[in-house]
């Protein structure tokens, strides 16, 4: 198996469970996109530059090797492009995951 394919089961799986998360929304609930759209996308960016600067580092110190042929060869400095859908998926998952089992207002009970 590929990291290609491992990354996209990863990012499959997340967007499930956002699809389930959002098919449970109620309209007081959809307000909840619109607080969270600007700290997910500034976590995402955060992430996003820690994950190339990290991945570049333990790949450049010999922490971290792939074989060949097991990267789609599209690089981000030394580190392979599908290093990046775990902190994707868990961007998508995290705020997912909070609405589907966060805590509930009494109106939503």
């Amino acid at each position: 198996m590929t990291y290609a394919w491992l990354s996209l089961i990863f990012l499959v799986v997340a967007a499930v469970v956002l699809l389930a998360a959002l098919g449970s929304w109620r309209a007081s609930r959809r307000t909840l996109l619109v607080r969270w759209r600007l700290p997910i996308v500034a976590a995402g960016v955060v992430v996003m530059i820690l994950t190339a600067v990290f991945d570049n580092v333990m790949i450049q110190s010999g922490l971290m090797a792939y074989a060949s042929g097991t990267t789609s060869g599209l690089l981000v400095g030394v580190a392979p492009v599908e290093d990046f859908a775990y902190p994707l998926a868990g961007l998508i998952l995290l705020p997912s995951l909070w609405l589907l089992f966060g805590r509930r207002g009494a109106d939503e009970r």
